[in-house]
């Protein structure tokens, strides 16, 4: 983590605030009492931490972001009712670097605007398995977000998703272009 001080810069990390983010799949926010929640790339955790405002009993994230992952840590450490786990994971490493979870699956997978980072970074094959493995992860919802200002690629993506997740035994089930600034969102459900 960066040292706090004068060489140390803010950074904005995300689109929207609490209020949007969610924008298009926020039904999920209705199922999270006594849910499991996980989020790939969770920067600091103020999506799992919405999840946790109402009533997850579990939220775990990972992120390369190690400042996030300790911003993140820090916010749930005062949460008694929620479980939360926040690692610093590459997932380039695919499902092995997820080991430290030590999990059999979550109810609520999160991807938000992140499959497009991974895409750039990783072969197309071992995406694919990584999404294999999310969806094998997933005991009920896995919800998706693009980027707002690549519709084709986002389009392109949902297809992929539908692929990979259907090999996992899920069926998208919700699409969503209701915001204007984040774009398209999608849930799939087991």
């Amino acid at each position: 983590m960066q040292p706090v001080g004068a060489s140390y810069k803010v950074q904005r990390r995300v689109a929207g605030l609490n209020n949007v983010r969610l924008d298009g799949i926020t039904d999920l926010l209705l199922r999270a009492k006594g849910r499991s929640v996980f989020d790939i790339g969770c920067n600091r955790g103020m999506v799992g931490f919405q999840f946790a405002e109402n009533y997850a009993s579990v939220v775990h994230g990972c992120d390369i972001y190690e400042d996030g992952i300790f911003v993140a840590r820090e916010v749930f450490a005062d949460l008694r009712s929620t479980e939360g786990r926040f690692e610093v994971v590459d997932l380039t490493g695919g499902p092995k670097a997820l080991k430290v979870f030590g999990s059999d699956g979550y109810d609520i997978v999160l991807c938000l605007a992140t499959y497009h980072k991974l895409k750039r970074i990783m072969e197309p094959e071992k995406l694919t398995e990584l999404m294999i493995f999310f969806g094998k992860w997933t005991k009920k919802y896995f919800a998706w977000r693009g980027t707002s200002d690549k519709p084709d690629e986002n389009e392109q993506e949902i297809r992929n998703l539908d692929r990979d997740l259907k090999v996992a035994g899920l069926v998208r089930i919700h699409t969503s272009y209701i915001s204007n600034d984040l774009g398209v969102a999608a849930i799939w459900a087991r």
